[in-house]
């Protein structure tokens, strides 16, 4: 049985007004349904029987369409921000006790068909308390913001970009529960500071997956994931 798996589905989405204005991005229609069923269809196909939604702004409009994902033949569990947004780390650390030792962490905007349980067994063979999954963008589907040689992730900054990154962060992770312990409890925390510590303490392994990601948080990708689900590819 694959570990469980946290959907980080809190932001405002303000990128997609006026079309999140009234709903989060994870109800948004692609093809007919809301963008979330099709998310965790892919991820039982997967083998991930068991989600904990993350959810912030919105929130209970998701949980009132998934329930208990028993429809979608998974277990999901919810946790909320509360009073404030907590980012995508601090989302994760207000969840911890619903996620058990390992578990995966991924977008709530993300769609990401690649082999889960290859990156699984990567985690479990490199010992590290966190890895990321990367794939080779020269820059084609969104900015690249990692260096990785080797097998190794040399630099990731999506702010200070070089012209050595040719990878991006494909947006599945997987972590230790005790690679939060430096996450400060009910405060805003961005996952991307998380995996920049764990890089700068060696404890950060990668796996580079082959499969190209879709994404809504634009309106672009949007259209993009329309076409390739409608393709049945």
């Amino acid at each position: 049985m694959s570990l469980p798996a946290a959907i980080l589905a809190g932001g405002m989405a303000t990128r997609l007004m006026p079309l999140t204005e009234k709903i989060p991005k994870a109800l948004i229609d692609i093809n007919g349904e809301p963008f979330i069923a099709h998310q965790l269809r892919l991820l039982r196909s997967k083998g991930i029987v068991s989600v904990v939604i993350c959810a912030g702004h919105l929130g209970e409009m998701i949980r009132d369409f998934v329930d208990d994902g028993r429809r979608f033949d998974i277990q999901v569990e919810y946790s909320f921000d509360g009073g404030r947004l907590l980012g995508t780390g601090g989302a994760i650390k207000k969840a911890l006790n619903l996620l058990g030792d390992n578990f995966f962490v991924l977008y709530g905007d993300s769609y990401l068909p690649c082999n889960y349980q290859e990156v699984e067994a990567a985690f479990e063979v490199s010992g590290k308390r966190g890895l990321m999954t990367v794939f080779r963008n020269e820059g084609a589907w969104d900015t690249s913001n990692v260096e990785f040689k080797d097998g190794q992730i040399l630099a990731y900054d999506k702010r200070r970009l070089s012209p050595r990154m040719r990878h991006i962060d494909y947006g599945l992770g997987l972590f230790q529960r005790e690679a939060f312990d430096s996450v400060p409890e009910e405060m805003p925390y961005d996952l991307a500071e998380l995996y920049r510590f764990l890089l700068g303490k060696g404890e950060l392994a990668a796996f580079e997956v082959e499969q190209r990601f879709y994404e809504i948080g634009s309106v672009g990708g949007l259209e993009e994931l329309k076409r390739h689900l409608a393709d049945g590819s």
